[in-house]
């Protein structure tokens, strides 16, 4: 007994140890716990059918044996579908399986930004965890309609083409839609980088993507754009399909934080097309109907309740915003697809890219043509809409006549003079991928394009015009530059002297001769 207690007193720890474990064994409650647990049936393809858990609720997140989790997809009398959200290698038939009570949620707060994650929140990034502010569930309701307000901020997109002919608001969902390998993602990374001054926090979400592809779009954020102020969560083709299925909402519901803030958030869905193949999938596996093209009849549905999420909030609820650019794949140019048709009913607009276009150099590749925005110049900043004038017009007239005067002789008068200003205003369209414009470098290029400064020059100068714009208004114009960022108006006195930098710039230009040829055929 004597070298017991020389041996607890020069050992304090397991003296402390004994005496905390005697308090908990003595403060301790014993009764009956009940404890609700089930059994793996079967398990594959990422789905796990449990047998046993009657009373687990619609998307509750699961827990199996090893550590690994799921969330309860289809709830039938006897079997539950648990889509993975973990790898299954290590998950057999027969092992245990519970439930948390919990649905699935995701980290929120400004401890996200400028982080890159996975759709439940964990660091991709290597900079250490997240200490969220709180946590919120990726399935919430959209706002209703008496909690929205009218769309009427502009989003600077800085995409001449986007800007001046299919403005988008604040609040707005603008799909993108196109071929594959036609420019979608650069026009909305562009769109991201273009906020970096902007007070907008920006989320891209990666579905179903190729790592290479999600590395450059990361690397261009970083580099152009204003990463601290960015949310990246990426669910790559090689994650399990449930990852791929929840991220669009985890990034909805890490936007929403910020709108229900009062501030602003844009948030890129990249892309629904492969989400929508990853639900059809899981469909397949959980034993659903198929329906259209084998997709579940609820796909409409759940990318509707996704989207509806974006939205301008009432100045009772904070006047915060949401505004969402989902991207979408379409097959040869097939709009009239399942999935396109879908999303293009969903949205206030489209904005489609055409392969055509992208092949013969015309980026970005925007079918004026098939594009639209449902809000359109309610949102668009005045001296913007004022400098483009009739450019839509203009240029709808200037492809029709092309069309027709493609295989005819030289054109002579007002057509002549159409067709010259319309090669213009396609050669100003054309923009370098993540060099999105600032507000003043859009007015002064529409007012060169509109005011004619551009028609005596060749083709070949106007990439040079656009190219020196920026610098140009930087040194000869500060004070319009100025007041465009503070009121977003100019008075008369600086739009005089911008027209005079615009003309000096132009004649500097102006030794070739023009370029007078027949039209190119598209």
């Amino acid at each position: 007994r004597r070298q017991r207690q020389m041996c607890i007193r020069d050992r304090p720890d397991t003296a402390n140890w004994i005496t905390s474990t005697t308090d908990a064994l003595n403060n301790a409650t014993l009764g009956p716990r009940t404890e609700h647990r089930g059994r793996v049936e079967e398990i594959g393809d990422g789905v796990a059918m449990i047998s046993g858990l009657r009373d687990v609720r619609l998307d509750e997140v699961l827990r199996f044996a090893g550590g690994q989790v799921g969330f309860a997809r289809v709830l039938d009398p006897d079997l539950i579908g648990c889509v993975m959200l973990d790898a299954a290698t290590e998950v057999e038939a027969g092992d245990a399986v519970s439930g948390t009570g919990e649905v699935v949620n995701v980290p929120v707060g400004e401890a996200l930004l400028g982080r890159v994650v996975d759709p439940l929140g964990r660091p991709l990034d290597g900079k250490g965890a997240i200490m969220a502010q709180a946590r919120l569930p990726i399935e919430r309701p959209a706002p209703s309609i008496i909690e929205r307000d009218l769309v009427t901020e502009p989003v600077q997109t800085g995409i001449v083409v986007v800007d001046t002919l299919f403005a988008l608001g604040r609040g707005q969902r603008e799909l993108i839609v196109g071929d594959h390998s036609t420019g979608k993602t650069t026009l909305a990374i562009d769109t991201l980088i273009a906020q970096r001054d902007s007070d907008m926090i920006c989320i891209y979400v990666a579905v179903g993507q190729k790592t290479s592809s999600v590395r450059r779009a990361i690397d261009a954020l970083q580099a152009q754009g204003n990463f601290a102020h960015c949310i990246v969560v990426v669910a790559g083709s090689a994650e399990a399909p449930g990852l791929q299925w929840i991220a669009p909402y985890a990034g909805m519901t890490m936007a929403e934080y910020f709108r229900d803030k009062g501030q602003h958030a844009l948030i890129v869905i990249d892309d629904l097309s492969k989400h929508a193949a990853t639900h059809r999938e899981i469909a397949l596996l959980t034993r659903q109907s198929p329906g259209r093209e084998a997709y579940p009849g609820d796909v409409f549905y759940i990318h509707a309740r996704l989207l509806e999420r974006a939205a301008k909030l009432s100045p009772e609820r904070g006047g915060g915003s949401l505004t969402a650019l989902p991207i979408a794949e379409t097959d040869s140019g097939n709009l009239s697809a399942y999935i396109p048709t879908n999303l293009i009913s969903i949205t206030d607009g489209q904005i489609v890219l055409d392969a055509a276009l992208f092949h013969q150099g015309q980026k970005p590749a925007v079918d004026v043509g098939l594009s639209v925005s449902r809000v359109g110049g309610k949102t668009q900043a005045p001296v913007l809409r004022k400098a483009a004038g009739t450019l839509r017009l203009d240029y709808a007239q200037f492809l029709e006549l092309e069309v027709f005067t493609r295989f005819g002789g030289m054109p002579e008068g007002r057509v002549r003079d159409q067709l010259t200003r319309g090669a213009r205003i396609r050669e100003a369209l054309r923009q370098s991928q993540h060099k999105p414009f600032r507000l003043l470098d859009e007015v002064a290029l529409m007012h060169a394009v509109q005011t004619g400064l551009l028609d005596p020059l060749p083709l070949s100068a106007i990439a040079t015009f656009r190219k020196r714009l920026p610098a140009v208004l930087d040194r000869d114009v500060p004070d319009a530059l100025r007041a465009m960022d503070t009121t977003g108006v100019m008075d008369q006195s600086a739009q005089d002297a911008l027209m005079a930098a615009l003309t000096r710039l132009a004649k500097s230009l102006s030794g070739a001769k023009p370029d007078i040829t027949k039209p190119a055929i598209p």
